[in-house]
């Protein structure tokens, strides 16, 4: 597995396809309907501006992508600047083989370096493999909303998890 950062030239269709496979099939994402090719030109642009990296794990055979992970502000106050969310997403041809472990450690690594303090994961509270692979690198549940969402004609939980990294 090759870990490298991710460009919307080389790998934006590849992370719209994940991205929309966990749109519609999944309740990783909170959206409903999936997202444009236009969408990710602009989502890759916002990541450039703000200096989020987006980091890509490819399969040393193929050169398939085979998940990306990337970060974002948390909200946007002043106040809130050492912290991010960050976000994992894995193709289904590849999960259960160490993938999202290895991009966690990779952002991880770049948020410290980066002088960030906190590190959100926002998760659905049924994703039991994202709340332990959170677990396992350290992060710790910071609550939980009720109802938050409503997917697949059900209400959804949302979980917080968070990791602090570094004093700013």
């Amino acid at each position: 597995m090759n870990i490298s950062y991710c460009s919307f030239d080389a790998e934006g269709e590849q992370i719209l396809a994940i991205l929309n496979d966990a749109i519609i099939n999944s309740t990783a994402l909170y959206d409903y309907e999936p997202r444009s090719l236009d969408d990710m030109k602009q989502w890759f642009a916002s990541k450039a501006e703000n200096a989020f990296p987006v980091i890509g794990a490819f399969d040393d055979e193929s050169g398939r992508l085979m998940g990306f992970a990337t970060y974002g502000s948390f909200r946007g106050y002043a106040a809130n600047r050492f912290t991010l969310e960050h976000s994992v997403y894995i193709d289904s041809d590849f999960r259960g083989r160490g993938v999202a472990s290895r991009l966690l450690i990779e952002l991880i690594k770049h948020a410290g370096q980066q002088g960030y303090h906190l590190m959100v994961g926002v998760i659905d509270a049924e994703n039991l493999s994202s709340i332990a692979l959170h677990e396992k690198f350290g992060f710790s549940h910071a609550g939980t909303l009720s109802q938050a969402g409503f997917k697949f004609g059900r209400w959804l939980d949302l979980a917080f998890y968070q990791k602090i990294l570094t004093q700013p």
